[in-house]
């Protein structure tokens, strides 16, 4: 499976609070800003299928909304609670273009995230 770069916004215009939510050849992406820097996730708690961008980002980690999972921007590792860690995503800035690195398939049903409403 190879992967592609897609370009997603122009650094200077990312949101003030400092995360997106977008959609990337198929794939629910979470792009936020750290401390430690910008990072992209798959956008989908591992344990309930949850957008995790509707969760807060506190102390480099998203938190899920459903049941406060908390798992860890750069790279996606599961800190709070007993699940799957995050696909995490290549992310560079390009000429002045944040850009995302993602699979070139589609996510499957395990990687996709339940979206109501």
């Amino acid at each position: 499976m190879s992967d592609s770069w897609h370009a997603l916004i122009p650094e200077a215009e990312f949101p003030s609070d400092g995360k997106l939510a977008t959609k990337v050849a198929g794939w629910h992406v979470l792009v936020a800003k750290t401390d430690d820097g910008l990072f992209a996730v798959n956008d989908r708690c591992t344990h309930q299928a949850a957008l995790l961008s509707a969760g807060r980002i506190r102390r480099g980690a998203v938190m899920c909304p459903l049941h406060g999972a908390r798992f860890e921007m750069a790279g996606g590792k599961c800190i709070g609670g007993a699940y799957r860690d995050l696909r995490s995503f290549g992310l560079r800035v390009s000429d002045g273009t944040i850009e995302v690195c993602v699979p070139d398939n589609p996510p499957g049903m395990d990687e996709t995230p339940v979206i109501t409403g």
